[in-house]
């Protein structure tokens, strides 16, 4: 497949490579408030529905089709770069939006990258309530609280909270096997794209990969070397893993 340039978002090339994989409530139906114009949106990094000519657009609607098309039910995407820089963040995010552009799905950011978590900046939102270690560490707090509206229409976020320098104790716990049921649960019109730390030098991404259905490898473009991003690609069930996209980002 052709490289796509992404002018409009931070000069960033997109190419989606082999994606497929084996694979309530309804939070479409929730009032939408505050919605992002589209400088807000260039200014957070994120996709545009209404631009649908726009190539980064349709690279991230390709991704998403091969996805559903491949996997079954509301299932769980984990979003891993190969190593810190490549951008998983970024296509986490966009993925993410993809899917809320659907109106009859929506969608469930989480950031899950413990040490160097990113996207309530990006989205400019404050975790007044905590996020999703402050969940784990405490028994007797809430869900809802730490879910937050984004100012997209049907996708909604859940940070990372505070950080911490690994995530691996508490990724491997029955509290977060349980939170992944219960969001899954809740909302079956949902889809969870869970943003994780890179794979390199880290064990977190390999723990998330137990709790996702489907997992999706970022590769820098003209960053990661092939033998590093094969060496990240094997790490992963091959009945999970969807493939790599490559990201150039600035």
């Amino acid at each position: 497949m052709d490289a796509i340039v992404m002018n409009d978002i931070g000069s960033r090339r997109l190419v989606p490579e082999d994606v497929a994989t084996t694979g309530g409530r309804a939070i479409t139906r929730v009032a939408e408030t505050g919605t992002l114009t589209s400088s807000e949106l260039r200014d957070r990094a994120i996709i545009e529905r209404g631009q649908a000519a726009r190539p980064e657009v349709d690279a991230f609607r390709e991704i998403r089709t091969r996805l559903l098309a491949a996997a079954q039910g509301n299932f769980v995407t984990l979003v891993v770069p190969v190593s810190a820089g490549s951008g998983g963040s970024f296509i986490a995010r966009n993925l993410a939006a993809a899917f809320a552009f659907d109106e009859t799905k929506s969608a469930l950011l989480v950031d899950c990258d413990l040490r160097h978590p990113s996207q309530h900046g990006m989205m400019r939102i404050a975790p007044t309530h905590g996020g999703l270690i402050d969940y784990l560490e405490d028994e007797q707090s809430g869900l809802d609280s730490i879910i937050y509206p984004t100012g997209v229409a049907r996708l909604r976020l859940l940070p990372a909270g505070t950080s911490r320098e690994s995530g691996s104790e508490y990724f491997s716990s029955q509290r977060m096997r349980l939170l992944i049921d219960t969001l899954r649960s809740r909302f079956p019109d949902r889809y969870m794209i869970l943003d994780g730390p890179p794979v390199k030098g880290n064990p977190d991404a390999r723990i998330l990969a137990d709790l996702a259905d489907v997992v999706v490898l970022v590769a820098g473009y003209g960053r990661d070397t092939a033998a590093a991003i094969s060496n990240a690609a094997a790490g992963f069930d091959p009945n999970k893993f969807a493939g790599v996209v490559f990201n150039e980002g600035t």
